[in-house]
């Protein structure tokens, strides 16, 4: 369904060149769900917003790379024309924030029955019967009431809603979830999470579930890349990750994972901050911050390429993230 090699991305700002995605290479077919996690800031969104041409230019800039979707399209160098025709339609994406992505001046009939008019050119009722079957679909109640209502009337869980029935609408092969369950309670993430698993498989649509949160990985992701500092460390798929995590940023991560600790244990914490964008280092980008490996091993003088340590479990092959401590 869309196979990416070599994306970088960069913005060219007044205090430098910012490396925001450097060298991502990843697929994903249909059916299938491919998590993306990692810290904020570590280039997550930025591969996502790239392929779909939602990057301002500038300051932004696709350095290098290919987005194949679909066999024959390339996502990085279509024109705006084709994109328009593709976003909304055969892609679609969940965005962070709901409020801030649905325009608080536009009722929710207006907004969900865009697509339709763009893309198909269904218009008037039959549309606002479509966009009523959408939100009944995610559970939304009185739909028929509902629909006719503003932003604002709603509670983040049904905004969240409102979002996935405006991407699902036009039934797309690709749907992008950027943090979809952000700020919402464990009940109400659970609904949403389940809602899209549903529609992908009644639908058959190719899910990139960006996240920060490992714990949603491990209830909806087939394959799962690890992303830190701009740059791809460990892809594999989500029960080989688990069960065997290889760099020392993945396997913090994991540990970071509250649910991993005894009552009254200390949290564990990464320490430190990611490096500077503007300013990264030459060799492990991690090396400052490796605690769970052995840092003095860590690469100086290049960045560590990614190689296939076991089959489908790739890993940068930096000596130091790879050992581990004896602690």
């Amino acid at each position: 369904m869309l196979k990416v090699s070599n994306l970088t991305t960069r913005f060219h700002t007044r205090n430098g060149i910012v490396c925001a995605v450097e060298d991502v290479s990843f697929s994903v077919d249909r059916g299938e769900t491919l998590g993306i996690v990692g810290e904020s800031g570590s280039g997550k969104s930025v591969s996502c917003y790239s392929l779909l041409g939602l990057i301002p230019m500038p300051p932004g800039k696709i350095h290098s790379g290919t987005a194949i979707f679909d066999g024959d399209i390339d996502l990085l160098k279509a024109s705006e024309k084709i994109l328009r025709k593709i976003r909304g339609k055969r892609i679609s994406m969940i965005f962070q924030d709901p409020m801030t992505s649905l325009n608080p001046f536009l009722k929710i009939s207006t907004q969900l029955t865009e697509p339709l008019e763009i893309h198909e050119g269904v218009k008037g009722k039959v549309a606002l019967n479509r966009a009523i079957e959408a939100l009944a679909e995610v559970g939304i109640p009185e739909p028929e009431k509902r629909i006719h209502s503003y932003p604002h009337e709603f509670s983040g869980g049904m905004r969240q809603r409102v979002m996935i029935a405006m991407a699902l609408i036009t039934r797309p092969e690709l749907l992008i979830c950027d943090e979809p369950t952000t700020a919402l309670d464990v009940t109400v993430q659970k609904q949403v999470l389940d809602l899209i698993k549903e529609r992908q498989e009644k639908l058959g649509t190719a899910v990139i579930m960006v996240t920060h949160d490992l714990g949603v990985v491990s209830q909806v992701c087939d394959n799962v890349n690890v992303m830190y500092s701009g740059r791809i460390v460990e892809s594999a798929s989500a029960d080989d990750l688990f069960r065997n995590p290889m760099h020392a940023y993945t396997r913090a991560l994991l540990k970071s994972i509250p649910a991993t600790h005894a009552k009254g244990e200390r949290l564990y914490t990464i320490p430190g901050l990611p490096p500077s964008l503007t300013n990264p280092p030459e060799g492990c980008s991690f090396h400052q911050r490796n605690t769970l490996g052995k840092p003095e091993l860590c690469t100086s003088d290049h960045s560590p390429e990614l190689t296939e340590k076991s089959p489908n479990h790739w890993v940068q092959d930096c000596p130091g993230c790879l050992a581990r401590s004896a602690s």
